[in-house]
């Protein structure tokens, strides 16, 4: 066990976050576009709703991979 089990433990708590909202916002995205009336208010919420949803959705993949990454340097640099 390392010094750093804690960063490593929030940083699957963050991932499994993260690919939960990533497949919500995917499915919402989709429901959404099933929704709206007209063709352009189609093509808007897919080429620029669901991107931004997706985007906003994968942060704390993006944390955690911060943590993971610091977690890394600090047993790196306390295994010297």
């Amino acid at each position: 066990m390392t010094q750093y089990g804690t960063l490593r433990v929030w940083a699957a708590l963050l991932m499994f976050v993260g690919v939960l909202g990533l497949v919500s916002a995917a499915v919402g995205t989709l429901i959404w576009a099933f929704e709206v009336d007209g063709f352009w208010q189609t093509i808007g919420v897919l080429l620029i709703g669901g991107p931004l949803a997706l985007f906003f959705a994968i942060v704390p993949i993006a944390l955690a991979q911060a943590l993971r990454a610091l977690a890394d340097v600090g047993d790196t640099v306390s295994a010297r």
